[in-house]
């Protein structure tokens, strides 16, 4: 009997690499998509899109690598103009804008943006609106996470940046973008399994990323009124430059294996769920947090 190697018969398994990875660089170290071994997989060759965002604009916030380059790159595919922001790393985002590029008949846009300032996050999105005429999307991905051995090693002004960064950034753009978005517009926050099953030493992270949860179901209640949908993805171990450049080595060899799966996700197995939260499939789905955690266990 011949092999069925069609996508709907892949073992998810073994559909992405397998523990035990190598330690990369030092923790701390500042990671780009390209140093990162074995190279994650953000949909170049493997998502089809089917035009379901077609005549949509979208704002991406942390676009340039890692799940925000496979939802910047996934949109795109399915018709959508899309713009997106990065924070430091400009070789990542030129990388994700090329791929961008390969998309005939849609339009895309970088920015810089530093999403802790207020005036930074209404400034983009009046820029998106001047730049492709009109935010239909916005995604809410960007974020900041360390960790720590001690709580002692926790300094005050560290657990402000990390909120400053993930919740408030995230409440500035959210705010901002209902201003302007018309009925039918969506909103979409990335919160983080951290959020319900915190690991101690993820401690300023695991706490914003609760915060953005709840911040959810309380933004979808104030933006029903003018048509708009607000929900958020709590992803589980997913291979992004984040995770060598900010956990500890013995970590990042075992990343993914206190999962069912036995592994971590890849990107572009988060980013299909923010596809269907963008399309019109959701048109029913607000207010909610949809968790892709590979049914990760405790350990």
């Amino acid at each position: 009997m011949k092999e069925d190697n069609t996508p709907h018969r892949l073992n998810p398994v073994d559909a992405g690499p397998r523990p035990p990875f190598s330690a990369q660089r030092e923790k701390g170290a500042v990671e780009s998509t390209d140093s990162l071994e074995p190279a994650p997989d953000h949909g170049e060759k493997s998502y089809m899109g089917r035009g379901r965002l077609k005549g949509c604009v979208a704002l991406v916030v942390g676009g340039d690598s890692g799940i925000g380059r496979a939802i910047s790159l996934a949109y795109a595919r399915e018709g959508a103009d899309v713009a997106f922001t990065y924070h430091q790393h400009e070789s990542d985002a030129r990388t994700t804008a090329d791929l961008l590029c390969d998309h005939e008949g849609t339009r895309h846009r970088i920015y810089q943006l530093d999403q802790s300032n207020k005036e930074d996050c209404q400034e983009v999105i009046e820029q998106v609106i001047r730049d492709l005429g009109r935010l239909d999307i916005l995604v809410n991905n960007a974020g900041f996470q360390k960790t720590y051995q001690d709580l002692n090693e926790i300094e005050v002004e560290e657990f402000e940046a990390t909120f400053q960064t993930n919740v408030f950034g995230t409440f500035y753009l959210s705010r901002f973008a209902l201003d302007r978005m018309e009925s039918g517009g969506c909103i979409i926050n990335t919160s983080s399994i951290q959020a319900f099953d915190p690991s101690a030493y993820l401690l300023p992270y695991a706490a914003s990323k609760a915060a953005i949860a709840n911040m959810t179901k309380s933004l979808a209640v104030f933006a029903a009124d003018r048509g708009v949908r607000v929900n958020a993805v709590a992803p589980g171990p997913v291979w992004t430059p984040l995770i060598p450049a900010t956990m500890p080595a013995s970590k990042v060899e075992n990343f993914g294996s206190n999962t069912l799966l036995g592994r971590p996700a890849q990107p572009i197995e988060i980013a299909s769920v923010y596809v269907f939260l963008a399309s019109p499939e959701a048109r029913y789905v607000s207010g909610e947090v949809y968790p892709i955690t590979g049914g990760r266990q405790q350990m």
